[in-house]
């Protein structure tokens, strides 16, 4: 079957394309590299021909409120009404996990915009909420750091390696659509604060990581398990340990 993936050029969408290609399905990369801009709808009725299923992994290119919400609340609807014209069956979307429950965040209301959009068009659907990536710690980190200090609280996580993502993203766009949300977690579950200080110490980092349960996470303070998913995520292979032990 024909694949479109939107944001077929970033991190997820650079591993999933050539996952699908292998599997025997058309994969497409689609993204403003490729002449496809989901923003002004430029290229999206070419690339969308014939295709069977939308993958959206695109990401806004700036995380300021205002900005973050028009990119999704956008290039969602317009990707929607060219699926519907060009007779796609499946919308397979990437979200987060916790987001319905990180709604100070502008990032995180932008992304929950994005689901309602999805979930109300009529499109038969598929949401996969992950949990942070492996690689998105660094940026939490640097996102709490103030001098030398980095400052956390003391909750969950339960942090995933990006090619598991893919792996699930792929899966699901190449099933039924579930017309619903589908989970996907790290297999071990970590204290923020001293992972992210396991992380900065492998890398000989010398900041030092101070715990503050007031300590907010981008902008949203955090509960014990506001990171966590669900009891029916899936549950991905690579561990933590294994992944730093490769990096270093």
């Amino acid at each position: 079957m024909k694949v479109v993936v939107i944001g077929g050029t970033g991190l997820i969408g650079s591993k999933l394309v050539p996952a699908l290609g292998e599997n025997g399905h058309e994969a497409v990369a689609a993204a403003p590299r490729t002449g496809v801009d989901t923003l002004t709808g430029e290229g999206l009725a070419e690339v969308l021909e014939g295709a069977s299923v939308v993958v959206d992994v695109s990401n806004s290119p700036s995380f300021e409120d205002d900005a973050v919400m028009e990119f999704f609340r956008t290039s969602t609807a317009n990707l929607l009404r060219a699926e519907a014209e060009a007779g796609v069956t499946h919308h397979v979307a990437l979200s987060v996990v916790g987001t319905e429950r990180l709604q100070e965040s502008g990032y995180f209301r932008a992304k929950r915009a994005q689901e309602e959009l999805i979930k109300a068009s009529g499109m038969p659907y598929s949401i996969v909420r992950a949990t942070q990536f492996f690689e998105f710690l660094e940026g939490i980190a640097a996102a709490a750091t103030d001098g030398d200090t980095v400052r956390l609280a003391p909750v969950k996580i339960q942090p995933i390696l990006s090619d598991d993502v893919a792996a699930a993203v792929g899966r699901t766009a190449v099933g039924s659509p579930v017309n619903g949300v589908v989970e996907v977690a790290g297999p071990d579950a970590f204290q923020l604060d001293v992972l992210i200080g396991q992380g900065l110490a492998a890398g000989n980092d010398p900041r030092t990581v101070v715990t503050d349960p007031h300590a907010p996470y981008f902008g949203t303070e955090l509960q014990e398990t506001t990171l966590l998913p669900g009891p029916g995520a899936r549950i991905a292979e690579t561990r933590f340990a294994d992944w730093l032990a490769q990096r270093s």
